[in-house]
């Protein structure tokens, strides 16, 4: 019997057809370090195929599944000593739960104290994992893991050799997708720094000080070359000296902690508290100031010294002397810096400080043009007050990602909508002069550009009103928190509640059918169920091998599915059947069954029989993979995977709806 079963697993693993193939990217191993008389170290190396991602042990709820690992603890025999330990791998931004997650590439050990109480030869385990690529994702899998704890292990030499590996394989690994995401992120951030850094300039504190120091460099320079050259330097200086603050903050974090970090629930709450200190000081309730005794002692310096060195300490006077201005901003850039990790907040401060310096330099090689700024006055105390309804918008995205990761449902899509509408109808308000706040000049007449950017909030907050009933918002897709996390996933108001929204009637929805938000289309999860709905409206079948964790399939159903060819067929002409292969919830007690593909193992949850039959019937182990089949479960065209192209996915569903309407015919 085992050998039927090993060969027949044999033939699953290795034979792939048109309709799919059979993965195993990872390949585990074990090893033991004797600590002490009976301390040992259980080490569980993992080898990752290119291409591939092995999810860590800590992802946040709502993400994908977590590596887990699980020991076999004999009573009295040995103990766990605190957790098991991982590597530090890569944390990203995922676009599709808008949550930071880890994950390995290549390889990554894990390691497991425990501490033997009486004699023991093997300690058993098993661990569950996930991987995915960059368009499917394999269902969580279990594999046994044994430790020998009698073998003599030399295992400092066998760490250094695993580590050698993986810090040459992270030198040569070359993905062009991962890398095109990182330039991404990086110039994106450069690109915001950029802009933050111009809006820094219209302040109070240091819009007024261009034409003060172009003015002193051009007096005080021998000739118009020399102030040029001054002028340049001095916006070399404040370049320099911003990204030595970017870099002192990347070096005393580390550039991976900082990630680590932006991705925890308390330091998302203080970014929020910072954030909105900041906003609030930007409203005119205080300032924020380094002590003057600074400034003093940095302007003393400049004048001692003279010179390049004396020009340097004058950039470090402008930076302290404007710090109540652009301390705000740079804060928030370091803040939304530190979520991207690495060198981010070095390129934000490059971006911040070119933004600043370049005026400088241009004014000082053409004097001229300071006759064409605008004068000081109140205009630039409404750019604070913007940038701090700005700031207290953004503050509420780190407050919105605590309480996704905690569950909390505290600020739920409509809520947070809600607030982002009060937050730009005030700002609309202010900049129409009907609202003022401290440090205000009275307003006799509206400029045309402060009426203009007042129409624009305007328009924003109109756009931001049918959020609250469900609209997508596409332009603000990465701030609020996505559609499933709502009072209603149909947005507030709305009562598709009953079968009568898909099914043009008063009925009730079918036996084990729901309606998917936000597309309204009718669906099963279970096969059974949806079979049996199928053969009573004649509709072929779409079964959707899925999962609560894939990031492809939710592209599919937000990027794909809504397309209206596609979904007018998705609601009218298929019966849809979504099968979530990582579903955790345990199988009732009479559907529990030895495995067909590992005997001895029991189906223990409803992904797993899911999962199961996905990989008997179609020998394929991704998600999403689509299949369109008759009521004699037999498939009325090839199975296709993750297809992005409409146009593509909508062939494949009508060539299988004809295939279907024939056979009927017939």
């Amino acid at each position: 019997m085992k050998f039927k079963a090993f060969f027949f697993l044999t033939i699953l693993m290795f034979v792939s057809n048109t309709w799919g193939q059979l993965y195993e990217p990872v390949e585990w191993s074990t090893s033991i370090n004797k600590i002490g008389d009976n301390d040992f170290e259980l080490i569980t190396n993992a080898t990752i195929e290119s291409g591939w991602h092995l999810y860590s042990q800590h992802v946040p709820e709502d993400g994908p599944i977590p590596t887990t690992f699980y020991f076999e603890e004999l009573e009295g025999r040995f103990e766990l000593v605190g957790e098991t330990q991982e590597e530090e791998g890569h944390t990203i931004l995922d676009p599709v739960f808008e949550m930071e997650i880890k994950y390995f590439e290549d390889a990554v050990q894990f390691k497991q104290r425990i501490k033997t109480l009486s004699t023991i030869n093997v300690v058993n385990a098993f661990v569950e994992f996930m991987v995915c690529d960059d368009e499917k994702c394999l269902p969580p899998t279990e594999v046994e893991l044994v430790f020998e704890l009698t073998d003599e292990v030399e295992h400092q030499n066998q760490e250094e050799k695993f580590a050698n590996e993986t810090e040459n394989s992270i030198k040569e690994e070359v993905i062009p997708n991962s890398d095109k995401t990182k330039n991404q992120g990086l110039f994106t951030i450069f690109f915001i720094a950029f802009l933050s850094g111009f809006a820094a300039l219209l302040t109070p504190c240091v819009f007024p000080m261009i034409p003060l120091t172009v003015s002193f460099f051009t007096k005080q320079s021998q000739n118009k070359a020399a102030g040029i050259r001054n002028a340049i330097f001095y916006g070399l200086s404040i370049i320099v000296i911003y990204v030595l603050l970017g870099t002192a903050v990347t070096a005393i974090f580390g550039a991976d902690s900082l990630n680590a970090l932006a991705t925890n629930i308390w330091f998302n709450l203080i970014f929020f508290l910072l954030l909105v200190i900041f906003a609030v000081s930007f409203l005119g309730a205080f300032e924020i100031n380094l002590p003057s005794s600074w400034a003093n002692k940095i302007d003393e310096q400049s004048f001692k010294r003279g010179g390049l060195v004396g020009i340097f300490f004058m950039a470090l006077a402008l930076a302290i002397v404007s710090f109540s201005c652009t301390g705000p901003i740079v804060g928030t850039l370091l803040v939304e810096a530190a979520s991207k990790g690495g060198i981010a907040p070095v390129v934000g401060m490059l971006g911040f400080s070119l933004a600043i310096a370049l005026p400088f330099a241009l004014f000082a090689a053409f004097p001229g043009w300071l006759n064409s700024l605008p004068k000081s006055g109140g205009w630039l105390n409404t750019v604070k007050v913007v940038l701090g309804f700005l700031e207290l918008a953004l503050a509420l995205k780190f407050l919105s990602q605590a309480d996704l990761v905690l569950q909390l449902q505290l600020l739920e899509r409509e809520v947070f909508i809600a607030i982002w509408i009060a937050i730009f109808g005030a700002l609309t308000l202010y900049l129409f002069g009907k609202i003022q706040l401290p440090h205000d000049s009275p307003i006799t007449h509206i400029s045309v550009g402060r009426l203009g950017l007042g129409l624009l909030t305007l328009s924003f907050t109109i756009y931001l009103i049918p959020g609250m009933w469900g609209a997508p918002l596409n332009l603000i897709s990465a701030f609020p928190p996505p559609l499933e996390y709502s009072e209603s996933p149909y947005g507030v108001g709305n009562s598709n509640g009953t079968g009568s929204a898909i099914l043009g009637t008063d009925l009730e929805l079918p036996n084990g059918g729901h309606l998917l938000a936000p597309h309204n289309i009718l669906t099963f999860n279970d096969y059974d169920k949806g079979l049996a709905y199928a053969k009573k409206v004649n509709k072929p079948v779409m079964i959707d091998f899925t999962g609560w964790a894939c990031v492809n399939c939710r592209k599919m159903e937000q990027n794909v599915w809504p397309k209206p060819k596609v979904l007018d067929i998705l609601k009218n002409k298929i019966v849809l059947v979504s099968l979530y292969v990582d579903d955790k919830r345990s199988l009732p007690a009479n559907e529990v069954t030895e495995s067909q593909l590992r005997p001895g193992k029991k189906l223990k949850y409803i992904g797993q029989k899911w999962s199961e039959l996905q990989t008997i019937r179609y020998k394929a182990n991704s998600q999403p993979f689509y299949v369109l089949m008759n009521h004699d479960e037999q498939n009325l065209i090839d199975p296709i995977a993750y297809t992005p192209d409409v146009d593509e996915y909508y062939d494949w569903l009508v060539q299988g709806i004809d295939n279907f309407n024939m056979n009927t015919a017939n």
